[in-house]
């Protein structure tokens, strides 16, 4: 499966993005998935093994628990690859950058009393 066909799936993003702030264990994920999406422990399991099978997440037994993580190589693909597309919104960002900055100081002269001389 292509790396955007992985990404391509909310719930499977949504499961990543649970995953950036750490391990999580499967219950965990489950619950907050179907909390948001309204789909089955099933269901969520599935995903969970499209993002382990196309190296997306690793998992690691802890007892009776299955824990979850980030797999960063896929993501690094990604970014690879999107990184040749980043100058169209990098320009944009700093003419915002710059935008923002000219109204700062814009502001800042209106709001400074007049001098008496």
């Amino acid at each position: 499966m292509h790396a955007f066909d992985v990404l391509g799936d909310p719930v499977r993003r949504r499961l990543l993005e649970l995953l950036a702030d750490g391990e999580r264990s499967a219950g965990e994920l489950a619950e907050q998935v179907r909390a948001e999406f309204g789909i089955s422990q099933p269901a969520v399991s599935q995903h969970l093994k499209v993002l382990r099978d196309n190296g997306f997440a690793s998992v690691r037994a802890d007892g009776t628990r299955r824990l979850y993580a980030v797999a960063p190589e896929p993501l690094r693909e990604v970014d690879r690859w999107l990184g040749h597309f980043r100058h169209f919104w990098i320009t944009r960002l700093l003419a915002l950058d710059t935008e923002i900055a000219r109204g700062k100081r814009t502001r800042r002269t209106e709001e400074e009393p007049p001098h008496d001389r």
